[in-house]
């Protein structure tokens, strides 16, 4: 049995490594340039299950950067305006509790940048910045069409990596890899970031 969760995790690392090989250099550029500019803004970050957990990790590192930021759906949560980011996250780009969300933060003017395996779905549609990253593949036929939830509940997933993992373990990575990009352009160091920890846990 430990043999095979190493040869599992050699798999991961290695289509880990080759997903984030894959993400454009460009977007990612845009997305950094949008994040360096919205630092007196409100900043929103809305996903699902496991892609939710990534974005409050993000959450976390913004907040240390000194960037104020909410999760979506939260109930200690200020309104979304025309001026704020909300980042969305979602591997099918069609769950449809972050596309309800973006559709009603589009409606008021907010800036959306989608994360998402699929530009061609609804959030890359709707978003005004996108970062693809690879990882999220529809399991079966039988999954086609099915939200997040809907597949949850239905048990609809591969076995190397159910739900998404591929996707979720790639946006980690990528995301925690802007942040030193983001300090150094910044100019903040680790002993600022520091000052901004919890110090209550």
């Amino acid at each position: 049995m430990g043999s095979d969760v190493k040869k599992s995790s050699s798999v991961l690392i290695e289509i880990v490594s080759k997903n984030l090989s894959d993400v454009s250099e460009e977007e990612v550029s845009k997305c950094i340039e949008l994040l360096l500019s919205r630092r007196d803004k409100e900043i929103f970050i809305m996903g699902a299950g496991r892609s939710g957990l990534v974005g409050r990790a993000f959450a976390l590192r913004l907040l240390h950067l000194g960037y104020k930021v909410h999760i979506l759906g939260e109930t200690l949560m200020p309104s979304v305006s025309k001026d704020d980011l909300v980042i969305a996250i979602s591997g099918s780009g069609s769950t449809k509790l972050v596309i309800t969300a973006v559709e009603a933060a589009k409606r008021v003017g907010a800036t959306i940048m989608g994360i998402t395996s699929y530009p061609d779905s609804s959030l890359g549609k709707l978003s005004d910045y996108i970062l693809q990253v690879k990882g999220r593949v529809m399991p079966t036929k039988e999954a086609n069409g099915r939200d997040y939830f809907a597949r949850q509940i239905l048990g609809l997933h591969e076995p190397l990596a159910p739900l998404g993992t591929l996707f979720e373990d790639t946006c980690m990575i990528l995301l925690d890899a802007m942040i030193p990009v983001m300090m150094s352009k910044l100019k903040i160091s680790e002993e600022e970031l520091g000052k901004r920890h919890a110090n209550i846990e």
